[in-house]
């Protein structure tokens, strides 16, 4: 089972992706804006973990 995870609208926005319980990818959306804490939507995040599927 894949899952994705996100977090954000509070400190620190970030997007995993999960494969039968292994992590697959992570990322911090501040590592793709350079907003430091950003907690927007971590639409790169997510876009950055599904390429790496």
């Amino acid at each position: 089972m894949n899952i994705l995870g996100v977090s954000f609208d509070y400190h620190d926005a970030a997007a995993v992706l999960l494969s039968d319980g292994r992590i697959i990818a992570a990322a911090q959306e501040e590592r793709f804006t350079r907003k430091k804490h950003d907690v927007s939507l971590p639409a790169r995040s997510i876009e950055f973990c599904l390429r790496q599927a």
